[in-house]
């Protein structure tokens, strides 16, 4: 009997805990776990760590970027330099090869043929260099002072190129050669189309084609002069001209509206 007393007393005692955990149990349902201070502070804390990490990954990246472009520009302008050495010394070796070998004509010839390969590769400045050692060879090697002024025209040097053709047509005076003089006039006419010198053009390329009367790129530059001098009537004349020795131009009805708009 007594034995049964603390029994009983323990299991009413479990009984009393057991009603007020069910009576407060909906108020524990009820509680936002997200909105207590402690779990608020801990996800603002994940959230600034995450955002920091994510700063730290774009700035990384961007420099990483700046560094990379940096050296890419660097390593680009290394290679060419030096690919530029190596063709440097590539054009030195066979020049002195070519001088063991051979007279001063034979190292002319192998310079001319060296400022053609570097003009064709777009090395003005060594093309020039070139060049320029030709004419101390020789001052009178028409080929040298050709490729000169057309290597000034293609760099847009056009004082320099107008004078180095005019030297070209005084050299051609020991030894004339009319289509050849029809060319340097056709040259010339086009680089003082180049700066705008429209009348002294007209002029040379009526020099041209004085000596090659039915040269359709003549006649195309002529009318293209007359064009920027709003010359309708020399525009016409020159037009009516290129219809007779190259009516398969496919220019021609265009031409002819842009005459008539003049």
């Amino acid at each position: 009997m007594y034995n049964i007393i603390p029994l009983v007393l323990i299991l009413l005692g479990l009984l009393v805990i057991i009603t007020i955990i069910l009576r407060k149990f909906p108020a524990l349902t009820a509680l936002d776990v997200e909105n207590m201070p402690e779990e608020k502070e801990a996800r603002v804390k994940e959230r600034i760590v995450s955002n920091r990490l994510k700063r730290n990954i774009v700035k990384f990246s961007s420099k990483f970027l700046k560094v990379w472009r940096f050296g890419s520009d660097k390593l680009t302008l290394l290679l060419k330099s030096g690919y530029e050495k190596l063709h440097e010394l590539k054009d030195n070796y066979k020049l002195a090869d070519s001088v063991k070998k051979g007279t001063q004509d034979d190292k002319i010839k192998e310079l001319l043929k060296l400022a053609n390969e570097q003009l064709n590769e777009e090395f003005y400045d060594k093309a020039e260099k070139t060049l320029i050692e030709v004419i101390g060879l020789n001052s009178k090697s028409l080929e040298a002072f050709e490729l000169l002024g057309d290597l000034y025209f293609k760099t847009k040097k056009y004082n320099e190129s107008l004078q180095t053709y005019e030297h070209v047509l005084k050299l051609m005076e020991e030894s004339p050669d009319a289509n050849k003089e029809a060319e340097i006039y056709f040259v010339v006419s086009l680089i003082n189309k180049e700066k705008e010198n429209i009348e002294q053009g007209l002029k040379e390329i009526e020099k041209a084609l004085a000596v090659m009367p039915n040269n359709p790129r003549y006649l195309d530059t002529k009318l293209e002069l007359g064009i920027m001098k709003k010359d309708k009537e020399l525009c016409q004349q020159t037009l009516e001209k290129l219809k007779e020795v190259n009516p398969d131009n496919n220019k021609l009805v265009e031409l002819e509206e842009t005459i008539e708009n003049l």
